[in-house]
């Protein structure tokens, strides 16, 4: 007999199939393959497919499914850094609005924002390579490396050298030239803007790949709002000169010695950044092509 869901029943089934399935190696009193006490060809104990001693598709022996060779722990969960790094400020509500009422329920939620604070030696792997052949690069051209670099982060297995700006380009062109580094494309720059994170509000983040050592490090400059200039890179990596256009259009950071440094996405006329935090989200009449529409907020419902 079969019960509802045209599963065979476990009273059924022949005494001979059980010593069948016994000899086969299966459990006991199994009649399809299955492990005693499960009826879907589950193991033993488990009720969805999981292995022994486990209820979530675990491996044996990780009975929480945590990986044995890196527990997770408050210090190396995504996104938490926990009293370590650099506090920029604390954050009230789930996305820091305080203009409006609480429409996502998560209002009392306070979070402190943290930067990742300055790494110690070793920092494990290639990192301590590149650091000294950096170090060492710069010392032979008559430069200090404590005055180039301004601390060196490693966060979540990346490494990223904040370098001065003033330092910027010379930095640059030794990681690109120098035949120990050999970082020889920049995949662009990427802008943050920190409103917070007084005088360095204007982040500019340069990712750096050596094709010959295939490794991967960031480069970040910082910047004050009064001060919103940076030295171009497009001399040493001419491949950024859109990316700094971009950058430029979107947070406003000046990137002197660009060869054209000019809108590309924005009209050339638009006022403000758009990707700055301290844009507003609405409100703002658009022109395009000599027609103004409104804001979104006074535009006509048709609902």
């Amino acid at each position: 007999m079969s019960d509802a869901n045209g599963t065979g029943g476990a009273n059924d089934a022949p005494k001979e199939a059980g010593k069948a399935a016994e000899g086969a190696g299966g459990a006991p009193g199994a009649t399809n393959g299955t492990s005693a006490g499960t009826s879907s060809g589950t193991s033993a104990g488990t009720s969805d497919g999981a292995s022994a001693g486990t209820s979530d598709g675990a491996s044996a022996g990780t009975s929480d499914g945590v990986n044995p060779e890196k527990d997770l722990g408050t210090d190396n969960l995504p996104g938490q850094r926990g009293q370590g790094g650099e506090e920029i400020r604390v954050q009230h509500g789930m996305f820091g609005a305080g203009q409006s009422g609480d429409t996502s329920g998560y209002g009392g939620l306070v979070r402190s924002v943290r930067l990742p604070g300055p790494a110690t030696r070793p920092y494990g792997g290639w990192f301590d390579e590149v650091a000294d052949e950096l170090e060492g690069a710069l010392e032979e051209q008559g430069l200090l490396p404590a005055n180039a670099i301004e601390k060196t982060v490693v966060d979540r297995d990346e490494l990223t050298f904040h370098i001065e700006r003033e330092h910027l380009v010379r930095v640059a062109r030794t990681l690109r030239d120098d035949p120990a580094l050999r970082f020889e494309l920049c995949t662009g720059v990427s802008g943050v803007h920190y409103p917070h994170d007084k005088g360095r509000e204007l982040h500019a983040v340069y990712h750096l790949r050596s094709i010959t050592h295939n490794r991967l490090i960031r480069l970040e400059v910082s910047a004050p709002d009064s001060d919103r200039h940076i030295p171009s890179l497009v001399p040493v990596y001419p491949t950024n000169d859109w990316h700094e256009r971009e950058t430029y259009d979107f947070f406003g950071v000046v990137f002197d010695g660009h060869p054209a440094l000019t809108r590309i996405m924005m009209p050339d006329d638009w006022q403000g950044h758009p990707q700055r935090k301290d844009y507003p989200l609405g409100g703002i009449p658009v022109e395009y092509k000599g027609a103004q529409i409104p804001a979104p907020d006074q535009r006509r419902s048709y609902s």
